[in-house]
């Protein structure tokens, strides 16, 4: 069995984290039941450059039982559970991830490549584009792929615009039960773990300050301001920008928000949206952190260029003392501070994200010769479905239109 974990020894520990995830993932456990019956991926071959976490495992183990063959790479240096990793590579999974593994991290993603996929599963987008680039004769032999996450769906869509792209990937990101709940309650919660947990100071009465409302952001200024925070939001969109303003929070530019604020997290899959300008005017003691997808949304390498000292002084906490005697704090190497210094988004909300991945993955296979060299939606079936199954695992029941109302919704005729 081909792998390369930390330790293969932590794989109890991570069995445990992942029974935990189960319990909470009702939806994806009962597409396993299906898969496990059905065999849909029966002698697929599928590689997957996900966050290694207990919830990854989860639907990593319902792939398999759907009959996939699937090899795992880790989507970010830090993110990785080490104990995960090591009970999926002792459960037959090819597995190449560990926590700190920044010098081999294409390395490990063309290992899972080995395998020659049929499928691709993409968090950030590395995997694809590895694909394209510097492993090319293996694309004649993938169906289709998926993206979860908004800055892999933009460098998906541009490659399609540029006429690159060459097989068909369904945007997972965009589904209705992947956004609105993952991006908003998911990103929310676990960013502000991810904080606490590294920091451990007190939110009330700070002022925090969020780059982007999207729904990252609109989910985690939502739970600063629950927190006791003043919430500062600075945007690019005149459209969100005037939505956060009506929802209540101060909106302002980067440059003016820079000056007065305790807390900063970027949140909008771009480069150096807190650049060296904003560093600068920083007060005393400001943090620092980053809930984007990539390390590159903070410009970490002019503080590396011009603070006189650097220190860990907590774990995931680096102080960086400028010339001025100023100390900025920056949390997680600003890579994702939900994964980096935290667990990632709760088992519940996951539940949503993988269940579309499983399916969708399925769809694929299923629509196998049919699809273009383009970007698609999730399926509306897909989408409901995975709501339809989470409500009833709720025991939620909702009302039916009847008939005369469909009739209704469907007619012009009738009016005032």
């Amino acid at each position: 069995m081909d792998y390369k974990v930390k330790d293969i020894g932590l794989a109890e520990k991570g069995e445990k984290l992942v029974r935990w995830a189960e319990q909470h993932m009702p939806v994806l456990m009962s597409i396993r039941k299906e898969f496990k019956k059905e065999k849909p991926l029966q002698g697929i071959r599928i590689a997957a450059c996900l966050h290694v976490t207990k919830e990854t495992a989860v639907l990593i183990e319902t792939l398999k039982k759907g009959g996939a063959m699937v090899a795992l790479t880790g989507s970010n240096p830090l993110s990785t559970n080490d104990g995960v990793a090591a009970y999926l590579a002792k459960n037959g999974i090819h597995v190449y991830a560990w926590r700190g593994n920044h010098d081999k991290y294409y390395w490990c993603i063309e290992q899972a490549l080995k395998i020659k996929p049929h499928v691709t599963m993409d968090d950030g987008g590395d995997l694809i584009t590895t694909l394209h680039t510097r492993k090319q004769a293996l694309i004649k032999d993938v169906i289709g792929g998926t993206e979860e996450t908004t800055t892999g769906v933009n460098r998906q869509r541009a490659m399609e615009k540029n006429g690159i792209l060459q097989y068909p990937i369904i945007a997972v990101n965009d589904a209705m039960t992947k956004y609105l709940f993952d991006n908003r309650y998911g990103t929310g919660q676990s960013s502000i773990d991810g904080i606490l947990r590294a920091t451990s100071i007190l939110l009330a009465g700070k002022k925090f300050v969020i780059a982007g409302y999207g729904w990252c952001g609109r989910g985690l200024a939502m739970r600063a301001r629950g927190m006791g925070a003043h919430v500062i939001i600075t945007e690019v969109d005149e459209i969100r920008a005037l939505e956060a303003t009506m929802d209540g929070f101060d909106v302002m530019k980067m440059e003016r928000a820079a000056g007065i604020g305790d807390i900063f997290v970027t949140v909008t899959g771009n480069k150096h949206v807190i650049d060296a300008k904003h560093l600068k005017k920083m007060k005393d003691g400001a943090i620092v952190a980053n809930s984007g997808h990539f390390d590159n949304e903070i410009n970490v390498e002019w503080l590396e260029k011009n603070a006189v000292k650097k220190e860990e002084i907590r774990k995931n906490v680096t102080e960086y003392t400028l010339k001025d005697g100023r100390k900025i704090y920056l949390l997680a190497e600003g890579r994702l501070v939900n994964l980096a210094a935290a667990e990632g988004h709760p088992s519940e909300v996951m539940d949503m994200s993988f269940s579309n991945q499983a399916l969708a993955v399925k769809w694929l296979v299923a629509n196998d010769g049919k699809l273009k060299n383009k970007v698609y939606k999730v399926p509306d079936e897909i989408d409901r479905e995975v709501a339809r199954r989470k409500l009833a695992s709720m025991g939620i029941e909702i009302d039916k239109l009847t008939k005369k109302q469909i009739e209704y919704m469907r007619g012009w005729k009738e009016g005032t």
